[in-house]
């Protein structure tokens, strides 16, 4: 059932022992909307934990400096920046089916929770949360403020995608009032600072860049070889799909990272006016009509063939 702001303020006020969870390769939104439902939970004096089916990037710990995990049995189960259970991972057939709450901003959200609260033109689901603190009457400190920046920032790209909306703007100018964080150690940190392997990592990648449909789409792959020859552990990889946009003449970027010997997740992003949500849904997949993702089986040279038919057909090329 699709819900509203204010009963699913309601909710969160009346759950307790709450289990939250966020997706596989898990990014700065879904952290950051799910640890910041996490204290809210926590200053109601309930208990909560934040459940993964990867483990959360190190680059985020200064989100989760209070962040403490305790055992204890579900009564709610809430699932924030999470359209569909396949993206649970290893959890899906754990708990799949029982979400009571979903927190979300991706149009292709499948409906799967009893109540799912989803605004397709929210920024992120950190966007989404914060109106719903206001319902909630929640005035953001600190902890709070670095997890909903973060969640905002690092899905508009700092502020440079199209899904950059007016309000992410307010609240992020909110969020700066009276706040003590350091806002541009933040984005420096989110944006700017790099391994030696990433940056390594990156120029191989352009190099060896793949051109299909006369340039209109273009394709990066990282394989498990790559990222252990230059050291790099897969939670590094955030941000990467913007890579293949930056060619002139694109209009789908491709980004194929193996994640076993036969899995490959699937990442594209739109220049123009490609809608690859619909693209990545014919794969089995979903997400924003300029970046969408799926996952894909097979061997390299089949998932490419397969990835490059569906944006074909997607462009009408």
């Amino acid at each position: 059932m699709k819900i509203d702001y204010d009963a699913a303020a309601k909710m969160l006020k009346e759950c307790d022992n709450a289990y939250i969870l966020i997706h596989q390769s898990p990014d700065g939104d879904c952290i950051g909307s799910g640890t910041a439902i996490y204290y809210i939970l926590k200053s109601m004096g309930k208990k909560a934990k934040v459940i993964c089916s990867d483990d959360i990037p190190k680059r985020y710990d200064y989100m989760r400096e209070d962040y403490k995990d305790e055992d204890f049995e579900p009564e709610f189960i809430i699932a924030a920046d999470v359209a569909d259970i396949n993206l649970l991972g290893k959890y899906k057939d754990i708990y799949g089916d029982k979400v009571d709450l979903c927190i979300d901003h991706h149009i292709s959200n499948s409906m799967y929770a009893k109540n799912t609260l989803v605004d397709p033109d929210a920024s992120a689901a950190c966007e989404v949360l914060f109106e719903v603190m206001c319902a909630m009457g929640v005035t953001p400190d600190d902890k709070l403020t670095k997890c909903i920046y973060t969640g905002i920032a690092t899905d508009t790209g700092c502020f440079k995608y199209e899904n950059t909306t007016a309000r992410c703007h307010e609240i992020a100018a909110e969020l700066k009032r009276g706040s003590s964080v350091n806002f541009a150690l933040l984005n420096r940190a989110l944006f700017e600072t790099k391994s030696r392997g990433r940056l390594k990592m990156e120029c191989l990648a352009v190099e060896n860049t793949e051109f299909y449909l006369d340039g209109r789409c273009t394709m990066i792959v990282v394989t498990k070889e790559l990222l252990e020859k230059m050291n790099v552990e897969p939670a590094e990889l955030e941000g990467i799909a913007g890579i293949p946009l930056q060619f002139e003449g694109a209009e789908v970027g491709v980004t194929i990272k193996q994640r076993d010997e036969q899995s490959f997740k699937i990442s594209m992003r739109s220049a123009n006016s490609a809608n690859v949500s619909d693209i990545c849904a014919s794969l089995g997949g979903g997400g924003h009509v300029k970046a969408a993702g799926c996952l894909l089986y097979g061997t390299l040279d089949e998932v490419k063939e397969i990835v490059i038919n569906a944006v074909k057909k997607g462009i009408g090329a």
